[in-house]
C-alpha cells in the first residue's frame, strides 16, 4: 500500500540521467554534457587538503565561496546564494515563490527538470512551445502570463537545443511581467556562448528587481561531481532562498574546490579546456 501523497506526483516522469561511461574508457558524454577533462590540479590540491577536515561540518554560510563569486561578478555577497547544484536552487525557488494554484511558466522543450520542480512545488506548469528555430518564443511566453503566474523560467542557452535569446527579447518579456513575478534565467551553459547578441543574465539582475540567475560549476568548470551551483539576484530574493535551503548542503570538499576553480591562475587553463571542448562539440 502506498502512503497518501499529492496526486500531481503520480503523473511525473522521473529525471533520467545519461548513461554512465564504461570504466577505463575516455568518452565524450553528450547525454549529460559533461566536461570530458578532469578537474584542474589546483582544484584537486584544495580538495585533498580539505579532506583532512571531514570530521567537521562544512561552513553553513559558504562564506569563502560566496565572497569569491561576489567578487567575480561584481555584486554584493548578499546577492549570492550557493547550494548543491543549480537544480537544487531552482527547486527551492519554485517552492518559495509558488503555491498550489499558482503557475510556473517555461518553454518546452527545455531542461527536463522544470516540470518536476513545478509539480513538487505544488504549482501548475504552463508550457510554451519553442519556435520553428528551436528557440524560446518570448512573445508567446509573455502572452501566456496570467494573474496566477508567479515564476517564468528561461533557459539560455536552452538545453537541449543550444539556442540563445536576445537581450531585446528578454527586456520585452520583463516589460510584460509584473515586477512581483520572478524571471529565472538558467545559465548553466553561459560560459560556452559565442553569440555576441546573447545577454548576460547577471547584467539584467543588476538592473531589474525580479530577475534571478542560476549558474553552475558542473559544466565549464568540470566539477559536476562536486555539485555546486549558485544564484545571483536581489538581496531580498536571495534571503528567501537562504531561509529554505537545506543546512550544510554544500560539502566541505565542494567549498574548497570551487573557490580554487575561480582563482586567477586557474583561468587560463580553464579557457584552454573550454576551447578544446568547443572543437569537440562543434
Amino acid at each position: 500500500m502506498i502512503v497518501k501523497h499529492r496526486a500531481a506526483i503520480d503523473g511525473l516522469v522521473a529525471y533520467k540521467p545519461g548513461r554512465a561511461p564504461a570504466a577505463g574508457r575516455p568518452q565524450v558524454k553528450l547525454s549529460s554534457n559533461e566536461m570530458s577533462f578532469g578537474p584542474l590540479p589546483a582544484v584537486l590540491d584544495a580538495i585533498s587538503r580539505a579532506a583532512a577536515t571531514l570530521n567537521r561540518y562544512p561552513d553553513f554560510h559558504r562564506v569563502e565561496l560566496t565572497e569569491a563569486l561576489a567578487r567575480r561578478h561584481d555584486v554584493d555577497p548578499s546577492q549570492v546564494v550557493v547550494d548543491n547544484g543549480s537544480g537544487a536552487l531552482l527547486q527551492v525557488l519554485a517552492s518559495v515563490i509558488a503555491s498550489p494554484g499558482d503557475e510556473i511558466l517555461h518553454a518546452w522543450r527545455a531542461f527536463e527538470s522544470y516540470p518536476i520542480v513545478t509539480a513538487v512545488s505544488g504549482a501548475t506548469g504552463v508550457t510554451v512551445p519553442l519556435d520553428d528555430r528551436h528557440t524560446h518564443d518570448l512573445a508567446a511566453m509573455a502572452a501566456a502570463v496570467t494573474d496566477r503566474t508567479r515564476m517564468v523560467i528561461v533557459c539560455n542557452p536552452n538545453s537541449p537545443t543550444g539556442t540563445v535569446v536576445s537581450r531585446d527579447g528578454l527586456d520585452r518579456l520583463l516589460d510584460a511581467l509584473p515586477e512581483d513575478v520572478l524571471l529565472v534565467l538558467d545559465e548553466a551553459y553561459q560560459d560556452f556562448v559565442t553569440d555576441p547578441g546573447s545577454p548576460c543574465g547577471i547584467d539584467l539582475a543588476r538592473e531589474r528587481p525580479n530577475v534571478a540567475v542560476l549558474r553552475t560549476f558542473s559544466k565549464a568548470y568540470g566539477l559536476a561531481g562536486l555539485r555546486v551551483g549558485y544564484c545571483v539576484t536581489r538581496p531580498e530574493t536571495a534571503e528567501l532562498i537562504r531561509k529554505a535551503i537545506v543546512g550544510f548542503s554544500v560539502s566541505t570538499l565542494a567549498q574548497a574546490g570551487a573557490p580554487a576553480a575561480l582563482a586567477p591562475e586557474a583561468a587560463a587553463a580553464r579557457e584552454s579546456k573550454k576551447r578544446h571542448f568547443h572543437r569537440i562539440y562543434g
